[in-house]
C-alpha cells in the first residue's frame, strides 16, 4: 500500500551485501579521488537548498494526504486520487532519504548530515502515525465492492496486487486506534539498529597492530579482509582476528542488549498483529510459507559434510597443524594478481553476453561515471550496496581494493543495479520495488556469469584454482553461512517467544553450537568467533533476511544452468524468463515470480542441488591441484 511503501522506504531503498568488506591497502582522502570514481549526487539534488525545498513540499503533501481520511469509500475515483497522491509522496521520500543517506555514507562522521537523516526518519514516523487510519479504513470497504472498483477503474490496475495483498492479510490489520498506537512506536523500533550502527561505525575505534614484517596497520573491516585474504603468515592472520573480534568483545554486553531489543521488538509487533511467531510475521508479507524457511535450515544443517570436507582439504593443502576460520580466506595457492577496477569493468560487461545486448548496454551506462563510489576513504561506510532512486538511476557503493573478492563483489552489486534499472524502466512507482526475496537472484547470477567467463579465459593454472576456490567460497558464504546465520536468528527469536533471557553468554552459546555443527572438529574452535553475531549488520537492520541469500543462490544456480546449457531455443526462452523476472519489480508475490521464471522453492531438490554442486566443485579443485 502507499502508506506502507512510504514508511518502509528506509529499509527497502538500499539492498546490502555482506561480501564487500575489502578495502584499499591505504585509506584514501576523498578529495584526492578522481570524480569518475565517486558518486555524482547532483543527479538527485543540485544542492542542499533543493533538498530543503522538497522536504518542505513533503510536509505539505502529507497534510493533503491525511485530508482523505474518512473518504476512501466514497468512490473508486477518490480511492485512486489517494493512491496517486501516495505515489507523489513516495517519490519525494525516496529522493530525500537516498540523498541524505548516501551523503552520510561517504562520511559517517558528518553530524550535520546525520541530523538531516534523523529529520527524514522523524517525518516518516509522524506520517505513519497520521495515516494509521488508511489500512483499517480500506478494509471497511467490502471486498465485493473493491473487486468491482478494480475491474472498472482502469487507474487502479497498477495498485491491484497491493490491494489484494492487504485483503489477504486482513486478519493482521488492527482497527484504526490499534494501528495508530503501533505507529507511535515506529521511530523507537529503529533505535536498536541505530545503536548498532553508531556503535559499529561512528563510535568504533579500530585498533592498530604490528605485523610480522614490522608494518603497523589499523584493523578496519577493509584491512581485516585484506590481511585474511592475502597474508600467508598465519600468525598475522591470528593477530588481526584477535584485534578485530576482541574489539567487539569489549562491548559485547551492549551488543547483546541491543540484539535483545531487536528480538523483543519483533515479538511485540508479531503478537500485536496476531501472528504465531516472529518468523511467520516476517514471511507473511511476501506470502512465503514458514516451511520454506524451516526446511532450508534443517536440510542445510544436516548437509554440512561437503563443507567439512572442503576445510579438511584446505588444512592439508595449506599444511597447517591447526586450521582456524581466519585461515579460510587465504588462497590454497600463491596467487596475488592485482585486478584493476577499469579492467574488471570490461570483464563484467563481457561476461553477461548470454543475457543480450540490452543488458550489456545497461552495464556500460552504469560504469560510465557518477553511479559508482569505488574506493574506501576516511569516514566512508564499509561494505558494498546498491540502491535506486526512482526517476534518476541506481547508485552503487564499493570499497574496492583490487583483490579477486572485490572483482566478484563488483559483479554482485552491479547485478542489483541492473535489476533496479530493468524494474524502474518497466514498472510504475507503485510496483517498482522488488522484494528482498528475489533481490539476490540478480546479484548471484552476475557472479556466476563472471566466474564462468573467467574460467573459460584464464590459462594460468594457479588462477584457475583461485577461481574454483572462489566459487566454492561463494557457495560456502552465500549458502551455508547465510543459512547458519538464519538458524541463529531463529533460535534467538524463539527464546524470546518462550520468555527466555537473551544475554551475551546465551547468544555466544547459540553461535558456538552452530560453529561446531557446520565446521566440525577439523576447524579449531576459537571462542572469540562465538561473538560473530555482534558484528553482522543484517541481524539488526533486516531480521530474517539472510536466508534469502540462500534461496536466491539456489534460484540463480538453476536459472544459470538453463541459460547456459541445452538447445539454443531453450536457452533463449530461459533468458527471456529471467529478464521478465527483472522487469517484474514487485508486481506479484516473489515465490510466484520465481515459478514463472522456472524455479520452485517448495521443492527440496532445489536446495539439495546446491549442496551437490558444492561437493562436485570441491572434487574439481582437488583434481586441479593434483595436476598442478
Amino acid at each position: 500500500m502507499n502508506r506502507i511503501r512510504l514508511i518502509t522506504i528506509l529499509v527497502l531503498s538500499a539492498i546490502l551485501a555482506l561480501s564487500g568488506l575489502i578495502a584499499k591497502p591505504e585509506t584514501l582522502i576523498r578529495s584526492e579521488i578522481p570524480d569518475n570514481y565517486k558518486w555524482d549526487l547532483t543527479d538527485v539534488y543540485k544542492n542542499w537548498d533543493e533538498w530543503e525545498a522538497e522536504f518542505a513540499e513533503l510536509e505539505t503533501k502529507m497534510d493533503e494526504y491525511t485530508a482523505y481520511k474518512g473518504r476512501l469509500s466514497e468512490s473508486s475515483a477518490v480511492l485512486l486520487e489517494t493512491f496517486q497522491l501516495g505515489d507523489e509522496l513516495g517519490l519525494l521520500a525516496d529522493r530525500l532519504y537516498r540523498f541524505v543517506a548516501m551523503s552520510r555514507d561517504t562520511d559517517t562522521r558528518d553530524n550535520d548530515v546525520s541530523a538531516k537523516l534523523q529529520r527524514v526518519q522523524i517525518i516518516f514516523s509522524k506520517f505513519g502515525t497520521a495515516t494509521a487510519w488508511f489500512d483499517p479504513e480500506m478494509l471497511t470497504i467490502p471486498w465485493e465492492t473493491m473487486e468491482q472498483w478494480l475491474d472498472t477503474e482502469k487507474g487502479l490496475a497498477i495498485y491491484r496486487h497491493g490491494i489484494e495483498d492487504l485483503y489477504r492479510q486482513q486478519a493482521h490489520v488492527l482497527d484504526e486506534r490499534g494501528e495508530e498506537l503501533l505507529s507511535y512506536f515506529s521511530s523507537f523500533a529503529r533505535t536498536p539498529r541505530s545503536i548498532h550502527s553508531e556503535l559499529s561505525t561512528s563510535d568504533i575505534d579500530f585498533p592498530e597492530v604490528t605485523l610480522s614484517d614490522g608494518d603497523t596497520i589499523t584493523v578496519t573491516p577493509g584491512q581485516y579482509g585484506l590481511v585474511l585474504s592475502t597474508n600467508r603468515n598465519q600468525a598475522d592472520r591470528e593477530t588481526v582476528f584477535l584485534a578485530r573480534n576482541g574489539l567487539y568483545n569489549e562491548t559485547i554486553n551492549t551488543y547483546a542488549a541491543t540484539y535483545n531489543g531487536i528480538c523483543q521488538r519483533d515479538w511485540a509487533f508479531a503478537q500485536a498483529r496476531k501472528y504465531n511467531s516472529t518468523l511467520e510475521a516476517s514471511l507473511e508479507g511476501d506470502n512465503v510459507p514458514v516451511d520454506v524457511y524451516e526446511n532450508l535450515v534443517k536440510m542445510v544443517g544436516e548437509g554440512t559434510e561437503p563443507l567439512k570436507r572442503y576445510h579438511r582439504a584446505r588444512k592439508l593443502l595449506l599444511e597447517l597443524d591447526e586450521y582456524h576460520l581466519y585461515d579460510s580466506s587465504i588462497p590454497v595457492v600463491d596467487f596475488d594478481k592485482i585486478y584493476e577496477y577499469d579492467d574488471v569493468t570490461e570483464m563484467v560487461i563481457a561476461s553477461v553476453a548470454p543475457l543480450g545486448k540490452d543488458y550489456q548496454n545497461k552495464l556500460r551506462t552504469a560504469f560510465s561515471g557518477g553511479w559508482v563510489d569505488v574506493y574506501e576513504n576516511e569516514g566512508k561506510r564499509g561494505g558494498a550496496n546498491s540502491g535506486g532512486v526512482y526517476g534518476v538511476h541506481p547508485y552503487m557503493l564499493l570499497n574496492y581494493s583490487d583483490t579477486i573478492d572485490d572483482v566478484f563483489t563488483l559483479a554482485h552489486e552491479m547485478g542489483h543495479t541492473i535489476h533496479t534499472m530493468y524494474s524502474n524502466e518497466n514498472q510504475p512507482f507503485a510496483t517498482t520495488q522488488y522484494t528482498l526475496f528475489v533481490a539476490e537472484v540478480s546479484s548471484t547470477m552476475a557472479e556466476a556469469l563472471l566466474l564462468d567467463y573467467m574460467l573459460k579465459k584464464v590459462k594460468d593454472p594457479k588462477e584457475k584454482i583461485t577461481l574454483l576456490s572462489h566459487a566454492i567460497n561463494s557457495i560456502a558464504g552465500t549458502f551455508f553461512t547465510q543459512v547458519m546465520f538464519a538458524d541463529f536468528e531463529l533460535q534467538a527469536h524463539r527464546l524470546v517467544e518462550q520468555g527466555q533471557p537473551i544475554t551475551a553468554d546465551v547468544l555466544n552459546g547459540i553461535y558456538a553450537g552452530l560453529l561446531d555443527q557446520y565446521y566440525g572438529e577439523d576447524v579449531y574452535h576459537d571462542e572469540l568467533y562465538d561473538i560473530t553475531w555482534a558484528r553482522i549488520p543484517h541481524f539488526y537492520f533486516y531480521p530474517y533476511y539472510v536466508y534469502q541469500y540462500a534461496t536466491c543462490f539456489a534460484s540463480s544456480a538453476q536459472l544459470f544452468k538453463e541459460i547456459n546449457t541445452g538447445k539454443k531455443r531453450d536457452r533463449k526462452q530461459a533468458v527471456k524468463r529471467y529478464l521478465d523476472l527483472l522487469e517484474a519489480g514487485g508486481n506479484d508475490y516473489p515465490m510466484d515470480q520465481l515459478k514463472k521464471a522456472g524455479v520452485d522453492l517448495t521443492q527440496p531438490a532445489t536446495f539439495q542441488a546446491v549442496i551437490d554442486n558444492f561437493d562436485e566443485l570441491v572434487t574439481k579443485l582437488e583434481e586441479e591441484i593434483a595436476r598442478l
